[in-house]
Formats: structure tokens, sequence, C-alpha cells
């Protein structure tokens, strides 16, 4: 968990942005969740090793000493939305589409690009089955991607019930399929060997693990071939999975995600409420992903009772602020700190005149700071120079009486003089 300064908060805060018009742009709608969730909301969610990361509040006041813990921080937006979704069903449309963009809280290892305290970007909907929802998703992302300079950036797309037809047709019985999707899931941060072994130690044969990686690596032909017999296939649910991706690839060429769609068959997504198409984003530069996400149909019925599709896509604004600020990749006007004019303070007598200023200039739309003391205006222009100001303004005695204003360029050291009344329409044509 971090400290973040003026700088960080101003490139966080362009991103946030850049996601939020994308994100309304498509017709999604805001929506914010407690920090806090009643502890039962949020186990049995993630799998095994997403318990073990939550963040356990133990209860207050007479229960203090039990130990026991009846609350936790959020450990993703997906949940929290499940039970929102579950709660107020009657007041939301037949489709709901939202986005939500707040911290939650994990109890990881600290790793590059990867903190215990984190922002997500989410975006969801609910009410659809249609591969339109998941094309429509993978736009949008790739929308925000590309309006904040990426280009390099791949969606890896994969479905969890074709991934289970690769481990039953390598013998792994579906009662393991959950410990084999989390040992395939480390697949890129340990190897091949590294994943075999993994499923060994959870009970599952090297030689099925070793088919059902072949598998995952003759995928890309399985599912592409025109003579796959997807008709035929005796698992008629990876038949619909199969065709469900085909149909979204398809779909995605109509979008602006066009180029950067690939099938990724080794894509599990540790996550264990998915129940269709998944999806990552990688860059070349950074291990792990930029966001994820994926289908989630039996997840909000655990809180309504009813069976309620739903899919979502989830940004990761920790990782994406790491690559962009090592690529350099943030605007001048957002690297930069400092306000756009710094008002000096001449001698005491001008200071009621000078505050004057300083609100008429912000009311022109600029960025205004005054310095809080009558000094020597060489230590101003110093303390100018210093916040990053564009333009100092100085209102001394003679100033005042000819109705004037001095300007000094910080970046050229021009000085000039201009009507108070055009101080602003200065500044601006200048900047």
């Amino acid at each position: 968990m971090r400290d973040f300064l003026p700088d960080d908060v101003r490139r966080r805060q362009y991103v946030i942005d850049v996601v939020r018009r994308v994100y309304e742009r498509y017709g999604f709608e805001p929506l914010e969740t407690p920090a806090l969730e009643n502890i039962e909301t949020l186990t049995g969610k993630y799998g095994e090793e997403g318990n073990q990361l939550i963040f356990k509040v133990l209860k207050r006041g007479e229960g203090e000493s039990s130990g026991v813990a009846d609350l936790a921080l959020r450990y993703d937006l997906t949940v929290p939305l499940a039970r929102v979704v579950a709660e107020h069903r009657g007041k939301l449309p037949k489709f709901f589409k939202r986005y939500q963009i707040q911290p939650v809280w994990r109890a990881d290892r600290p790793a590059r690009g990867r903190f215990r305290e984190f922002y997500q970007c989410d975006v969801d909907t609910i009410g659809s089955t249609s591969p339109v929802v998941e094309a429509e998703m993978i736009a949008a992302v790739s929308e925000v991607l590309q309006a904040l300079g990426f280009e390099d950036f791949t969606v890896q797309v994969n479905h969890r019930e074709f991934l289970r037809m690769l481990l039953s047709d390598a013998g792994i019985p579906e009662s393991r399929h959950g410990d084999a999707l989390i040992a395939i899931d480390k697949l890129d941060k340990i190897g091949a060997d590294g994943v075999v072994a993994d499923m060994a130690a959870r009970g599952l044969s090297q030689e099925s693990a070793r088919a059902a990686l072949e598998n995952i690596e003759g995928a890309v032909d399985t599912l592409f071939a025109e003579s796959s017999g997807w008709s035929t296939h005796p698992d008629g649910t990876a038949t619909a999975a199969a065709e469900n991706l085909l149909r979204i690839f398809t779909l995605c060429e109509a979008t602006a995600a066009r180029g950067h769609v690939k099938f990724t068959p080794r894509l599990a997504r540790g996550l264990s409420y998915y129940t269709g198409a998944i999806m990552e984003i990688v860059v070349p530069d950074l291990p792990g992903s930029l966001g994820g996400g994926g289908r989630y149909d039996g997840l909000i019925g655990m809180f309504s009772g009813e069976p309620i599709p739903a899919c979502g896509f989830s940004l990761g604004l920790e990782r994406i602020l790491v690559v962009m600020g090592e690529r350099g990749m943030f605007p001048p006007d957002v690297q930069a700190s400092g306000p756009d004019v710094l008002v000096t303070l001449f001698d005491a007598p001008s200071i009621p005149d000078s505050l004057r200023l300083a609100g008429e200039l912000r009311g022109e739309g600029l960025r205004v700071e005054i310095y809080p003391e009558a000094d020597k205006l060489g230590k101003q222009f110093k303390y100018a120079s210093a916040r990053n100001a564009a333009y100092v303004t100085i209102l001394g005695a003679d100033e005042r009486a000819r109705g004037e204003v001095t300007i000094k360029n910080m970046k050229t050291g021009d000085q000039t003089s201009v009507g108070r009344e055009y101080a602003a329409q200065r500044i601006r044509t200048e900047r």
C-alpha cells in the first residue's frame, strides 16, 4: 500500500478519466460499493488461493477478543456487483451495463505492478448470453488502451468449457479440473515442467498433465480447422464453447479490437466463478496482464437464487500506470506539475489587490497559485521555477497606478506589462 504524491495522482486521474469517457460512450453507467463486505459474501467465490488473499476484519466490541472475522475488505469489484444485482434487481434495467472504478485489497506479495491496495476499472453487462456482450466488452477495453497510446497489446481469449474439454480428452476427471486449471494458469510463470510438477503435487498423473499440455498446444488448429467436426463431438458443452469462441472472434473483427484479439488455449484465469469465455490483456514487456475478465453466468445466482447471465472485464490501473510511466506515454501537460500562473505579493499594501487578481485569473479557467508572503521578488521567482509555474504576475505600486499587470514568461524570461483586463488573454495566447 502506497502514498501518492501530486504527480502520481495527476497521472492516475488522467488514466481514470480516459477509462470513464470510453466506458460511458459504450453506454455503461457508474456504480460504487462499500470497501467492506460481509465475509460470507466474499469467501468461496475466488477459489482456494483467492480465499487466502482476502483481508479479514475482526469482530468489534464484545466479540473483539474472539479472533473471529465477520467482515472483509473488497477483494474485487465483481462479487460486490453480483450482490448489488441480487439485492436491487427490480430497480435495474433488463440489460444492466455498469462501470466501477474503485480500490480493492489483497493480501498478496508485492511485485512490479502488483500491490496490496490497487484500483480496478471494471465494466460488466448483466442479463444477456449473447456473444455481442463479449465483443463489445473487448472493444471497450481495446479502445481505452488505444486512447492511452497502447498499440502492441493483445487480448487473449479462451473458453473455460473448451479448456475443460481439452483436460477431459487428456484423461483428467471432471472432479479434478479445478486443480488442473489452477496449475495451468501458472504456465507463463513456471513453464510446462513446472505445471506438470504442480499438477503431480495435486495428485494428478504426469501422463495426464503432459497430455493436457499437448492438447492445449494443438488447440488452435483444433478450434479453427474446418474438419474439426464440432457438430458431432460427444461433448455438447465443448461444441457450444467452440462455436461461441468462433462467433466472438468474428464479431470482434467489426470493432475497435480488430487485429488485437488472439485465441490463447493455455489461458485459464484462476478465479473459480468463470463459466464461459475468458479474456486477458498482455503487452510484450510486462509479465502477467494489464487486465482480464470473462463470463460468470452462475455467480449472481449464488445471491439471488435465479440464473442471471453476466460478463465482465477488469483493467488493472496500477499495472497500466507502471507501463505508461516506463514508456513515457503520458502527455506533457500530465507529466508537468505546477500552476499556470504564480501571483507574487510585491508588498503588504498590494496583497488585497493580488488576491483579487488571482480570483480573476481563476475565473478565466487558469490554474493559479499565490505566493503566501510578501517577499523579495527573486525568492518568489525561484519558488515559481521550483513549482514549474508557466508565468509569474507582478502587481506593484506602479502597475496598480496604471491599471496594469506585469507578466513574466518563466520559460523565456520575457517580461511585459498589459492592461489588467487582458492579463488572462495574454497568458492563454502565449501558452
